[in-house]
């Protein structure tokens, strides 16, 4: 479903990505851990183009995200992405953030985007909230609403880039429920984040980052019970120091 292969990234003299190989099958849940500024949210941010890589190749679903005649619109369409931040319009409605790409960009009307958008706010458990402004829902409430937005449009694949880091520790339960019960529907998924536990349960492989390059990947079991790299083993004894 995702094949990046050779994925360099620079920020001016900066390199942040320094040859990255990533595979994720279809329906596959893939964990990308690592230390900050490993370059985590780049690879992410490179498989949908919201960065351009420096040199490399990426396909999504049989697409060439790099050639010049894919129309990346088009393409983002079937890449949904969910952010640290939740980046809710605060003046529309859960209904109006979640319909509002259904008619933008897919030309739906607007009983039909409403329709969608309902039944992707169910999905998250949220239906009852429908007619609320990001201002009466929690911060989990709120990241539930952006992971219904971009699921509402059908995508592929989606991205979830720390999606629990800007909140608090008791409210991320619902995140991730949610999260699960897409892994559970089929949905492709690569994750960035520090929810270890999560990982452990619900991942099917793991990747661990650091400085610019994949040191090593497999199931949770043998990542965590067994690394195989020394810095995989830093790391993951840091996080059980904290």
């Amino acid at each position: 479903m995702v094949a990046a292969h050779g994925i360099h990234k620079h920020f001016g003299t900066l390199h942040v990505l320094k040859g990255v190989d990533l595979m994720v099958a279809e329906r596959e849940l893939v964990f990308v851990i690592g230390p900050s500024g490993s370059g985590k949210s780049t690879l992410l941010r490179c498989l949908n183009r919201l960065e351009e890589p420096s040199s490399g190749s990426i396909t999504v679903d049989g697409i060439d995200m790099l050639s010049r005649s894919t129309d990346i619109n088009a393409a983002r369409q079937r890449v949904g992405m969910v952010f640290q931040s939740f980046n809710l319009y605060p003046h529309m409605t859960a209904l109006g953030n979640v319909a509002l790409a259904l008619r933008k960009v897919q030309g739906k009307s607007r009983a039909e985007a409403e329709a969608r958008a309902r039944a992707a706010l169910d999905r998250v458990h949220l239906a009852d909230r429908a007619g609320h402004f990001p201002g009466q829902l929690s911060g989990g409430q709120q990241q539930r609403v952006a992971i219904a937005r971009a699921i509402a449009l059908e995508p592929r694949v989606m991205l979830f880039d720390e999606p629990t880091s800007a909140l608090d520790p008791e409210l991320v339960g619902g995140v991730l429920a949610a999260m699960r019960e897409l892994r559970e529907d089929g949905m492709t998924m690569v994750v960035v984040s520090h929810e270890m536990g999560f990982a452990k349960a619900a991942a099917d492989r793991v990747v661990f980052m650091a400085d610019g390059l994949v040191v090593e990947q497999g199931p949770p079991a043998e990542l965590f019970g067994a690394p195989r790299h020394e810095r995989t083993r830093a790391f993951l004894g840091q996080i059980e120091r904290h």
